[in-house]
């Protein structure tokens, strides 16, 4: 019976082994086991897939191009939270994805974009067209008060 045992199992390990299955060998006696390999990718100067596309984090980022205050936010990051009115001139508070709160007059720059007017209903920006496809280079964006625009919603 035990010899019938030895043989099944001697003719299964026969045939894992010619599927290609690979068995793990242990160190003799005395010696330390090995580390297992590590697998190294060779590009051969392609694209890593392992690689992530939006990066490491350890490169620099765009964010250390932005300007301090408003100059460094684009016109999609801020929303209008009043409109003052100063020296006979209107101002705007603007709030941008920091949650501060920024003052700004009429030809102040944004990164995309600088304001044409101040309204008593908003803002009027002048923004930049990054798209290589597109015939028009600038548009006018309106961002209303907040409040204006809740009442629109």
């Amino acid at each position: 019976m035990r010899a019938n045992v030895l043989k099944a199992v001697a003719v299964l390990i026969a045939a894992m082994a010619l599927a290609g299955v690979a068995f793990a060998q242990t160190p003799p006696a005395g010696q330390p086991p090995r580390p297992p390999e590590t697998y190294v990718y060779n590009s051969e100067g392609r694209r890593d897939p392992f690689v992530n596309l939006l990066g490491t984090g350890s490169e620099p980022r765009a964010a250390s191009k932005r300007g301090e205050g408003a100059a460094g936010m684009m016109v999609s990051e801020i929303s209008v939270r009043g409109i003052l009115q100063s020296r006979g001139a209107l101002v705007a508070m603007v709030q941008g994805p920091d949650n501060k709160t920024y003052i700004v007059h009429q030809g102040d720059k944004f990164l995309d974009g600088r304001i044409k007017t101040i309204t008593p209903q908003g803002l009027i920006i002048i923004q930049e067209v990054n798209d290589p496809l597109s015939l028009v280079k600038q548009r006018e964006i309106r961002k209303l008060l907040r409040s204006l625009e809740d009442a629109k919603g």
